[in-house]
């Protein structure tokens, strides 16, 4: 269920609206879910095992720091989230391989696109945590609504 954005930021006040820093990526320009949280740094390790469980349209949400030195989601991750239902993933740092990434049905914002791949092992991450970027609190469970406008969180699906 995707809604408009713009028609959910005006019929939710309340809500959290992302500081307008992200580029789109994914092939699914339009995408909204449940949210799941994870912190990383500069290694994606947990990313692959969260897309490669069942995502059951949830969107994964990663506070990679803000790092631009490596890409945390590649066309390999993003293949394997619109394999498992993710909905889509909101990246607090790079991706890599963008072309590969538009070819996928899922949703993938983040700062830019780098070349260079992260480093497994290098660090360890948290699951399930809020994380806070780009001006929200993103916690596991909220629902967040991305299109071409921008993206809103609430803490429950919006009614209209």
């Amino acid at each position: 269920m995707t809604f408009a954005t713009t028609d959910i930021s005006d019929a939710h006040p309340e809500g959290q609206v992302c500081d307008p820093v992200f580029q789109i990526f994914g092939g699914a320009v339009s995408f909204s879910g449940p949210i799941t949280t994870l912190k990383v740094f500069e290694d994606n390790t947990l990313v692959k095992q969260a897309v490669e469980s069942p995502g059951e349209g949830r969107v994964l949400v990663v506070d990679g720091g803000g790092s631009r030195r490596c890409g945390l989601v590649g066309g390999n991750l993003a293949a394997a989230a619109a394999a498992n239902g993710w909905a889509g993933i909101v990246v607090n740092g790079c991706i890599r391989d963008a072309d590969e990434l538009g070819e996928q049905p899922v949703g993938v914002r983040a700062l830019a696109a780098m070349p260079r791949k992260s480093q497994r092992g290098l660090h360890s991450g948290q699951a399930g945590i809020p994380v806070v970027f780009a001006g929200v609190v993103f916690r596991e469970g909220e629902w967040l609504c991305a299109d071409r406008d921008g993206i809103v969180v609430l803490p429950e699906p919006p009614t209209s």
